[in-house]
């Protein structure tokens, strides 16, 4: 790695988690050049759609939700 990628790993690691989150979004997004935007957007606006539903169905409530405390356990027994 080079001194400046050294210097930048230093500095950043003093940041805030969500300003290292912001970062890091910043580059994979930029690894990312080469993809079709065409399909990042039909990606991106099927997820809004999904995320819509989802949120009128929980006003509605028709949505089935299961106790956080249940979910969390079954994914403690299956990756524990």
């Amino acid at each position: 790695m080079t001194e400046t990628a050294e210097k930048l790993k230093l500095e950043l690691s003093q940041l805030s988690a969500q300003e290292r989150a912001d970062i890091a979004h910043f580059l994979i997004q930029s690894l990312d050049e080469n993809i079709d935007n065409n399909i990042d957007n039909d990606v991106e606006a099927a997820w809004d759609t999904e995320l819509t539903k989802r949120l009128e169905d929980i006003h509605c409530g028709t949505a089935i939700g299961e106790l956080s405390n249940q979910v969390f356990s079954e994914l403690r027994e299956k990756y524990s």
